[in-house]
């Protein structure tokens, strides 16, 4: 959902992200892991893995679980839900979610004020 104080920057192609595959974006100094699931829809998370304390979350395994998209951080293994990046292994934890849209055929992630 975006609001007027929203940020937008350009990311990439829709096409360059592979289905079912994570890719990095550095913004603003900040990484982000973007995803695009086999049934099209584009999520993006902080790229950070508050586990394995390192930016790696974009290099997971992207799957399903209960029919939420997912992501597997490739280095412990917990599962972060891609709509509201809440680890389903652990409900205490939580990843940041960026605000991310299609405009014609570009990848965009916006930032609040």
């Amino acid at each position: 959902m975006s609001t007027e104080q929203e940020v937008w920057t350009a990311i990439c192609r829709y096409d360059d992200l592979l289905p079912e595959r994570g890719a990095c974006a550095l913004v603003d100094g900040q990484q982000v892991a973007l995803f695009r699931t086999y049934d099209g829809e584009v999520y993006a998370l902080s790229n950070y893995d508050p586990f394995g304390k390192a930016f790696v979350l974009s290099r997971g395994i992207v799957g399903t679980r209960g029919g939420a998209p997912t992501v597997a951080s490739p280095l412990y293994k917990h599962v972060f839900d891609l709509r509201n990046g809440q680890c389903l292994d652990d409900p205490a934890v939580a990843v940041p979610v960026v605000a991310v849209r299609r405009r014609d055929d570009v990848i965009e992630v916006g930032w609040g004020p």
